[in-house]
């Protein structure tokens, strides 16, 4: 069964959706909501909630969920990639070009980053251009730029 609730954080409405067990989407209400799925709060999108607010609060720095992250090859090679950035520091998106095992495809990482359907968990917002200067964000780069503060407050 496909579930989706939806939180209030520091950086306004999250959904929360629960697929199979596993977590599959973490998105910003103006991002839109996964077809298919029942709103409905289930124990495991409790969890992850309660994670997530331990997360803004500083309390949490690594996410302890089942995750079902469904895409391309690729795009499963760099989300892996991105968890295995630490809280509180970033790469630019050739540090997970050569993570992933292909160093030329800077601009194929940016894409997969653009498509990871589970924010904030899946660490994309720890991508910056090669300058240290903030690069798209889906949520945007205002809510880009508070995640980063705040890890380098918590970190």
């Amino acid at each position: 069964m496909k579930n989706v609730f939806f939180y209030d954080y520091p950086v306004g409405k999250i959904g929360i959706a629960e697929d199979d067990g596993a977590i599959s989407h973490v998105f910003f209400c103006s991002e839109k909501t996964p077809d298919g799925y029942a709103a409905a709060e289930t124990p495991l999108i409790r969890q992850a909630a309660a994670q997530l607010a331990e997360y803004f609060e500083g309390r949490r720095k690594v996410f302890d969920l089942p995750l079902n992250l469904q895409g391309t090859a690729f795009q499963v090679a760099v989300w892996k990639a991105l968890q295995a950035i630490p809280f509180g520091e970033t790469r630019c998106y050739q540090d997970v070009a050569v993570e992933t095992g292909s160093p030329k495809a800077c601009r194929a990482v940016g894409m997969a980053n653009n498509r990871n359907p589970i924010a904030i968990i899946v660490p994309c917002h720890r991508v910056v251009g090669r300058d240290g200067s903030l690069t798209g964000y889906g949520g945007g780069l205002p809510i880009k730029k508070l995640l980063l503060e705040l890890e380098k407050r918590h970190a």
